[in-house]
């Protein structure tokens, strides 16, 4: 009978417990204890006046940041040459590099893993952001056309680039590795190198762009030799398990199509193994174009099958496709944009299904330091 009496309060203690919830449960990212799979993404927010980080970003990140859990910070410059868009940040000075220390200093203060993205735009820039002058670089020569803002209103140009020469292409390669460096000695945990949106890696990744006809043009492979001896240079500069990589073979942002997807992307995955890096961050294909979903007939699942790292999922996920995907093992971790930016809270908010915030896109990119920054409210002021 006491038995008996035992076994059904213990039923109704286990039966009164939450259901798990897949985002919140921790995660073992190589040497990083994750105590949750919510990421925050690498999210452009053009505050960094004269491409320096701004004390203002203390606030921002810290506020976003719970402990064990990952962040990725905003695409940050390699170079004088990897600039498009104003107010964004660097690290390659040392003024950079000293102010990104107390930003870092801020998100480990409160438990937080953070992750330095580092990225070259190439040919979506134009002569305003290149030192002299200069026309920007790519692997082609092929202009940009304009492009639709991010306001959705005005129409971006871009000056036509000029494509590198092949004894070019490793100092630029040399420019993510010092960048890499000097990510370290800012105190982030890692980098994430940007491979995606059709910036500089992925120009030279997709074949609608790439028109080279030396070693790093044509075949798949060639393709990918530039987004790999740039891992190489990273990795063993900081560390593969230090190193991550940003990638999106299916999505046509900046014009960069390519015309085998899927090969491309495993074909990547598959070289990424022998690196032995620590994650590769994807886009879903449903994911065409910033900001819009799309029926897909395609999916991450055979790359995220054929890694052997951690798998990022990023591309409009919400709470049910993020705890779906993790439940499913299509994904480790589910990458979170403008949700995480308009919810700082935004773990606590998964885990007990609250409301969000809704975020106003018209503050995205506006140079305000508190103004669609620092200002969307937490549940409650304890937070």
């Amino acid at each position: 009978m006491g038995d008996e009496v035992r076994t059904q309060q213990e039923e109704e203690i286990v039966s009164s417990k939450p259901p798990t919830i897949p985002l919140v449960t921790p995660y073992k990212m190589g040497k990083f204890d994750l105590s949750h799979r919510i990421v925050l993404a690498p999210l452009t927010r053009q505050r960094s006046y004269n491409n320096v980080p701004q004390p203002h970003a203390i606030l921002y990140y810290s506020q976003r940041t719970t402990k064990g859990g990952l962040l990725i910070c905003e695409a940050t410059g390699v170079s004088d040459t990897a600039q498009g868009y104003p107010l964004t940040p660097g690290i390659w000075t040392k003024e950079q590099i000293e102010a990104w220390k107390p930003i870092v200093n801020a998100v480990h203060a409160r438990g937080g893993i953070f992750f330095c993205q580092i990225w070259h735009v190439g040919r979506v820039s134009s002569t305003d952001f290149q030192p002299n002058g200069q026309a920007p670089i790519s692997s082609t020569d092929k202009p940009l056309p304009p492009q639709l803002s991010a306001n959705g209103i005005d129409f971006d140009t871009f000056t036509p680039p000029r494509r590198l020469r092949t004894d070019e292409i490793p100092f630029v390669i040399n420019d993510f590795r010092i960048a890499a460096r000097n990510a370290i000695e800012a105190g982030f945990d890692g980098v994430e190198v940007h491979g995606a949106h059709g910036y500089l890696i992925d120009q030279f990744l997709k074949d609608a762009v790439n028109d080279r006809t030396d070693q790093y043009g044509g075949s798949l492979e060639n393709r990918c030799r530039f987004a790999l001896e740039v891992v190489d240079a990273v990795a063993n500069e900081i560390g593969a398990d230090k190193v991550g990589i940003r990638l999106s073979p299916f999505a046509g942002y900046m014009e960069s199509h390519d015309s085998n997807p899927e090969a491309l992307g495993l074909y990547m995955v598959q070289a990424l193994n022998k690196r032995r890096i620590l994650y590769v961050h994807m886009v879903e294909p449903r994911m065409k174009k910033l900001g819009e979903k799309c029926e897909s007939p395609h999916s991450l699942v055979p790359m995220r099958k054929a890694f052997n790292g951690t798998f990022i999922s990023a591309g409009g996920f919400d709470r049910e496709a993020g705890n779906k995907a993790v439940a499913e093992h299509h994904t480790d971790l589910v990458a979170y944009g403008r949700i995480f930016l308009a919810n700082p809270d935004l773990p606590r908010r998964f885990e007990l299904d609250a409301p969000l915030n809704k975020y106003n896109r018209e503050t995205f990119y506006i140079p305000d330091p508190v103004v669609g920054y620092t200002d969307y409210p937490f549940l409650d002021s304890t937070a």
